[in-house]
């Protein structure tokens, strides 16, 4: 932990600032997840779930900014290389072999969902560990999330 004169307690924020790396291995891995579809889909809606894929890994990055950046303010160390969050992504694993522009928005907003649903926990556990600007980081990428959420499921639902 770096010296910090924050006035949060440091188990807590030792605490939080786990939670936080969690958060960023799973939205480096969602931004990487984003950019396979974007690379390899194909089909009749290319180019606008092409668009619409490389607007959520850049919006995710966004976030990953944000969560790394609330480590370093904590004290903490940013754990965000490729290899790390390889290693805690709690993601489910993109499919390599699909192709077709259904399969590929079944599986972003897969990730989407478990970002979000993992992001969303983390408001309470947050809040109630007495970090409530962390609660409110968590606040905004859950809510950034099911909108990207939205966008992309609204190509397969009728």
């Amino acid at each position: 932990m770096h010296n910090t004169k924050i006035d949060i307690e440091k188990e807590t924020r030792e605490s939080i600032i786990e939670m936080l790396n969690a958060r960023l291995a799973d939205s480096l891995d969602l931004k990487s997840q984003a950019k396979q579809g974007h690379w390899n889909l194909k089909g009749m809606s290319f180019i606008a779930l092409h668009e619409l894929f490389d607007q959520v890994a850049t919006e995710v990055e966004d976030y990953s900014d944000m969560i790394a950046e609330r480590v370093t303010i904590l004290g903490g160390t940013a754990e965000g290389t490729v290899r790390v969050a390889a290693e805690k992504s709690t993601l489910s694993q993109y499919p390599m072999e699909i192709t077709d522009g259904r399969d590929h928005v079944d599986a972003l907003s897969t990730a989407l969902s478990e970002f979000a649903r993992a992001t969303r926990a983390n408001i309470d556990d947050s809040d109630e560990a007495g970090d409530a600007v962390t609660a409110d980081l968590f606040t905004e990428v859950a809510r950034g999330t099911d909108k990207l959420l939205w966008f992309v499921e609204a190509h397969i639902q009728n």
